[in-house]
């Protein structure tokens, strides 16, 4: 299943400023993708758990955790074309953030799939993060029980998964593990 369209035509930033539909939106390369209503139960549990996980490692450290709703213009620079939404987002330079949400890469994206986000989650921000240069991508997936962990190594992801009874490794905040099955106990 493929995520809703706004219309066939290519946008901007300063367009997705003016969308006041009640709709979340996500715009990519110019296209604007409609985002869920409101995630699911299980959704916002993994979501909850991994912001406490990471929230409790991050207190008093100069990286900052975002959840969504937060947008991130990956592209800023260069046509501003781009805006996602991630489930969560680590950005380690303050620079990269301003009023109005994140400029370029985050260091670190979490996506936490459902079935109508599998696709997108999976090949279109997957190519899109490594494109822009995000250093860490998570797609964990409550179906499977699983935690995707894509680290970037000279412009290409290098990727491994991890099951439910696992400890993950967030390699670009050292010393930081995030308990995977405490992760799949908040469904």
């Amino acid at each position: 299943m493929s995520l809703p369209q706004r219309k066939d035509e290519l946008y901007t930033y300063a367009d997705y400023c003016t969308w006041e539909d009640g709709k979340r939106w996500e715009l990519i390369n110019g296209v604007a993708f409609e985002m869920q209503s409101a995630p699911s139960p299980l959704h916002q549990g993994i979501l909850t758990e991994l912001i406490l996980q990471l929230g409790t490692f991050l207190k008093g450290k100069p990286c900052r955790l975002f959840p969504a709703p937060f947008d991130v213009r990956l592209n800023a620079d260069d046509g501003d074309d781009t805006v996602v939404q991630p489930d969560l987002a680590v950005i380690c330079d303050n620079s990269k953030i301003d009023e109005k949400g994140g400029i370029g890469a985050p260091d670190f994206i979490i996506e936490i799939i459902s079935p109508s986000t599998t696709r997108h989650d999976r090949w279109t921000k997957y190519n899109l993060y490594k494109t822009a240069g995000v250093r860490e991508y998570w797609i964990v997936d409550p179906a499977s029980r699983t935690i995707t962990v894509n680290i970037l190594d000279n412009g290409d992801y290098i990727g491994k998964t991890y099951g439910d009874t696992d400890t993950v490794q967030v390699s670009v905040l050292p010393d930081c593990q995030i308990t995977a099955a405490d992760v799949f106990l908040a469904e």
